[in-house]
């Protein structure tokens, strides 16, 4: 399982761009119903800050996701943005849930 958490700050004009396409993402997603991604995406509460929270059954899920025309669209909009805060990427390790994943 691969789970990646990445967090940046848009400038507050942006912040209602980004959201949009982020449910552009969500909604491919959807669409697709790849049983080995699950995606969210949280806005803090100044309103411009966003934390990504992805969970991924395998490098091949996260390539999936990386390919989706949506994930493209908001990857490279929010890359010609002009971020307050570049985006900081953590790879996570499960330790314990109350959560079955991809098992």
């Amino acid at each position: 399982m691969k789970v990646v958490r990445v967090q940046y700050t848009t400038r507050a004009e942006f912040a209602a761009i980004n959201q949009a396409n982020i449910a552009g993402v969500v909604a491919e997603l959807k669409q697709l119903n790849h049983p080995g991604i699950k995606y969210t995406c949280w806005l803090l509460p100044d309103g411009k800050t966003f934390m990504h929270f992805d969970q991924l059954e395998n490098e091949e899920a996260h390539q999936v996701l990386q390919s989706l025309a949506s994930f493209k669209k908001f990857a490279d909009e929010l890359w010609a943005s002009g971020l307050e805060v570049e985006p900081v990427l953590e790879l996570l390790n499960l330790v314990a849930s109350t959560e079955t994943y991809f098992g």
